[in-house]
């Protein structure tokens, strides 16, 4: 019910009076139409719907202060009044079915987002290394327990360490561009390059090596042999299945006074035994070219079992260090002799794994490398 001040019901006349009551019940009537037609809106578009029916610029308390305009001055007094406080409980009658509706709406979101503290937690997944750096600590490890160090070089090379140093011709067809990637800086006689392999940490190492001990050799003494491996990413121009323009190598170097190639193939066979973990595993070393070395011999490998039995498989370069390069680690090749060689760890991943093109290991693809960490 809307209530009126009684003392103006009081001051109108009995006429007035009546009118008054009149559209006090019409008044009353219209706040329950209104609370109904809120109670039946199911959610907030259909409420503004619903609000439009009464508050609108159509609607039909617009409507009733239209109306006044018909109404005499009296009449306006009360009229005004009772339209004022309808519109007030329509209004709080709007707000009442709004915060029920922001209230249901809010209940259904918390029970779908409802969670089950009984339920285990999901378990994040591990990470791991890469196969060709499993490959390369596996490499690491071996020959460190043959007594080889392991050194480390900028991948970005002068020509001189990369090319010059190891006794490769200036006509070399590996200097052209076809084959390196060269950068900005350097000099035009030795430009610097994106090293094509990791034997330039050998010059490096034995250099630094040679220093270390220079007093005793001009002294006539010994020094202690050089072992190392130089492991790291490399840079040639080059793309396939098989081939990568960044890929992988190891180089080793071991020099002394009474070292032959006889200790080459004993190590290098040991290595092959123990990274692939076959006793039955077959080798050959093949004769072949490279300007660093002389004589030189490419290392081939056949398993005896497996997807690859009785198929031979090159897996490193290697050689008795030619006399220029050991001239140029400031040693008498006369009186210093030694081994090199260089295997792609890329490859011997595929080998060991039984993957057959080397572009997987690359292309980043969660799916294929996690199989590697398990």
């Amino acid at each position: 019910m809307l209530y009126l001040n009684i003392e103006v019901l009081k001051k109108c006349d009995s006429k007035v009076a009546s009118k008054v009551k009149v559209a006090m019940n019409e008044l009353d009537s219209l706040v329950a139409s209104a609370r109904e037609l809120f109670a039946q809106a199911a959610t907030p578009v259909e409420l503004e719907n619903a609000k439009a029916q009464f508050l609108g610029k159509a609607g039909k308390m617009t409507e009733l202060m239209k109306g006044m305009a018909q109404l005499s001055v009296e009449e306006k007094k009360t009229r005004g009044a009772a339209i004022n406080v309808t519109k007030q409980a329509i209004e709080a009658a709007l707000t009442e079915r709004r915060n029920a509706l922001a209230e249901a709406q809010l209940q259904v979101q918390l029970q779908a987002e409802r969670l089950d503290v009984t339920l285990p937690g999901r378990q994040r997944g591990q990470g791991g290394l890469h196969p060709v750096s499993l490959t390369l600590e596996r490499i690491e490890g071996i020959f460190a327990s043959m007594g080889f160090e392991v050194a480390e070089g900028p991948e970005i090379e002068s020509d001189w360490f990369n090319f010059t140093a190891l006794n490769t011709p200036e006509d070399h067809p590996a200097r052209s561009m076809h084959d390196t990637f060269y950068v900005e800086g350097g000099t035009p006689q030795a430009p610097n390059l994106l090293r094509t392999h990791t034997s330039p940490m050998q010059i490096r190492h034995a250099v630094q090596h040679v220093k270390r001990y220079r007093n005793q050799l001009d002294a006539g003494q010994g020094m202690p042999e050089i072992r190392v491996i130089a492991p790291g990413r490399t840079y040639r121009v080059d793309s396939d299945a098989t081939h990568s323009p960044m890929f992988h190598q190891c180089e080793g170097l071991w020099i002394g006074e009474n070292v032959s190639f006889k200790d080459l193939k004993v190590v290098f066979t040991d290595f092959c035994k123990t990274f692939f973990e076959s006793d039955d595993l077959v080798l050959r070393f093949r004769p072949s070219f490279f300007p660093f070395t002389e004589p030189s011999a490419e290392v081939d490998i056949q398993f005896q079992s497996g997807p690859l039995a009785g198929k031979w498989l090159e897996v490193a370069g290697s050689g008795q260090v030619h006399p220029n390069v050991v001239r140029n680690m400031g040693l008498d090749p006369e009186r210093f002799i030694g081994f090199a060689f260089g295997m792609g760890p890329d490859r011997l991943t595929m080998l060991r794994y039984g993957v057959n093109d080397l572009r997987l290991f690359f292309d980043g693809d969660i799916r294929f490398l996690s199989q590697f960490n398990k």
